[in-house]
């Protein structure tokens, strides 16, 4: 038994209340190492004889990922309290592995060896908003959805479409544009929109805000959004903006004030200068996104920044009854800031949901002091290189398993689970025009927990490489349209929403059939189903341990006989079982 490797912590994603009577508990051991482990657990203040009172109640193995075995448990405490450790058992040894250490026996004499998880309090469970867990997102960058009011059009746009885009060309995206298309949404079963940044900025991509409290006269006025807002709910779609507070645009009035006044201006204090003069160039001698002098960082930690920062967070809410705010670069904005952001957040809407945007374990933020959820890039990544052939199918799980075990279930009910953004290559083009393979991946996203997200025109099959070949103006002429690949995602998501163990309510496990061929099964109280998917280009045979059932879902040229499975390449089988 490896010692070195076990881990647990009565805290994050190792201990956490799930809800107000049910606590989770994990533990992390080296990966084939132990054949059982079973918590001991009791009520701190339950003694006989001078002797501690416990239970035992046998650990499941929740999934695996290269190094490591997780195990789980979910019980309710009768007094919201409990003391723990775990028995831990291989073929030669067993130990009781507590906060102190490991023992040969449970001591029962004092009970600050063991564990502790003081109280459930129910104001410390992690609450996200309960709607979001039904939530199909679709991601619109708006200057490339629609064009619907050509006279808000800024100097120099271009014919829609008409050329590849390029780092600053315009095409007179715009929120009419929006509404205009608005059954294309409906239609495909999106009922959450997440737009990029919408406020008056000099770009065409809008992180480079101007004025906060202003909707970007290119994409409409306040009247057209609260229109755009109103028709949305109206669909049963909800509506989350960008905000982009780690950094202001250049032409943001605070900055252009210090730009001509240096340390004299009333708002030096508002961005973090290192000089009394500021410099842009060659590199500009102030904190910025990345070395990019048109995006200063702003001094969060400043009072009036951070009560600018927080009324506008406010008044989009209150004046417009909007659902969400994705965070734009949140990693590099103080978690204090953040903390008082969701107060006022919550306070306005209790329902809004807050997305940051980090691309690594970000527990710190997911305490429930801060965010709801992230964009859950490692999810990403693993889906991508998967379904690409970059990586193995071992690997494959592995990632997942690392991902799943990464935060407390409640968080990963929530988490932002897409496959390509506006930062990122299309997926049809990230697999080489590989529909098959894209369409395997849209089967694991939207059968996956989470909050699932489709970025603009990738549902119709367009393409695009990194910035700015990713945003590319919507494709609305259905002759160039792959409307068999919109069916497909469009089936997907109703099957989603109408199957009790394909989204978001049933749990995921892997299964070891063939190294090649990928076997998940989604349990739910209502529902179990098995995914068989082949990933490959070659023809799979695959020989199951019991008799499948006759009800298929779906599939792609598959053949269910009793226990076997035929799949051709890239074919798949959802069975329910």
């Amino acid at each position: 038994m490896l010692k070195e490797a076990i881990y647990h912590r009565p805290k994050n994603n190792f201990a956490y209340a799930y809800d107000r009577e049910t606590l989770h508990i994990r533990l992390r051991t080296k990966k084939n190492d132990l054949e059982t482990v079973t918590l001991v657990h009791g009520d701190p203040y339950v003694w006989e004889d001078g002797e501690w009172q416990y239970e035992t109640q046998l650990m499941k193995k929740s999934g695996s990922d290269e190094l490591f075995d997780y195990w789980f448990i979910s019980l309710k405490p009768p007094y919201q309290r409990l003391r723990y450790s775990f028995l831990l058992e291989d073929q030669e040894e067993k130990w009781n592995y507590t906060e102190k250490g490991f023992y040969e026996k449970i001591p029962v004499d004092d009970i600050a060896y063991h564990f502790c998880f003081p109280f459930m309090n129910e104001a410390d469970v992690f609450q996200a908003p309960e709607w979001v867990k039904d939530t199909v997102w679709y991601q619109i960058f708006p200057e490339r959805f629609g064009n619907g009011d050509p006279f808000r059009d800024p100097e120099g746009t271009l014919p829609w479409g008409s050329e590849d885009p390029r780092q600053d060309s315009f095409f007179g995206g715009d929120f009419q544009g929006v509404i205009d298309h608005l059954d294309h949404l409906e239609d495909l079963g999106i009922n959450g929109i997440y737009f990029t940044p919408i406020f008056k900025a000099h770009s065409n991509h809008k992180y480079d805000t101007i004025d906060y409290m202003e909707i970007d006269p290119q994409f409409g006025d306040k009247e057209t959004f609260q229109k755009l807002v109103r028709a949305c709910h109206e669909r049963g779609i909800r509506v989350m903006l960008d905000a982009v507070f780690n950094h202001s645009g250049y032409y943001f009035s605070p900055f252009q004030d210090v730009l001509e006044n240096g340390v004299k201006s009333d708002y030096y204090d508002w961005f973090h200068v290192w000089e009394k003069e500021v410099k842009t160039q060659p590199k500009p001698n102030y904190d910025a996104f990345g070395f990019v002098p048109e995006m200063p960082k702003l001094n969060t930690e400043n009072p009036e920044v951070k009560q600018y920062l927080l009324d506008v967070a406010r008044y989009w809410i209150e004046e417009f009854d909007i659902d969400g705010w994705r965070l734009d670069v949140a990693n590099e904005v103080h978690h204090a800031f953040w903390r008082d952001f969701r107060r006022v957040v919550k306070t306005t809407k209790p329902e809004a949901y807050i997305l940051g945007e980090i691309w690594h374990d970000s527990m710190p933020w997911l305490q429930g002091d801060q965010f709801d959820a992230v964009m859950n890039y490692p999810f990403t990544n693993a889906v991508l290189k998967y379904f690409n052939g970059e990586i193995s199918l071992e690997h494959f799980k592995n990632q997942i398993s690392h991902v799943e075990h990464m935060y407390p279930e409640n968080v990963n009910e929530v988490a932002f689970n897409l496959l390509d953004s506006h930062d990122t290559p299309r997926i049809l083009t990230y697999a080489d025009g590989n529909k098959e393979a894209v369409k395997l991946m849209y089967l694991f996203q939207l059968s996956y927990k989470g909050t699932p997200c489709i970025y603009y025109g990738d549902e119709v099959g367009m393409t695009g490489g990194e910035d700015p070949g990713c945003r590319k103006c919507m494709v609305w002429d259905e002759d160039k349209q792959d409307l068999e690949l919109f069916s497909y995602v469009q089936n997907l998501i109703s099957l989603r929403k109408s199957q009790p163990a394909f989204g978001n309510n049933a749990r995921l496990s892997f299964k070891d059939y063939d190294k090649d061929v990928l076997v998940y099964q989604k349990d739910s109280s209502e529902q179990s189903l098995l995914f068989v998917v082949n990933a490959t280009e070659e023809e799979k045979d695959l020989s199951l341990e019991e008799p499948l059932g006759e009800t298929l879902l779906l599939s792609q040229k598959a053949n269910v006989k009793k226990n076997t499975v035929k799949l051709p390449a890239y074919g798949y089988a959802v069975i329910e079982i």
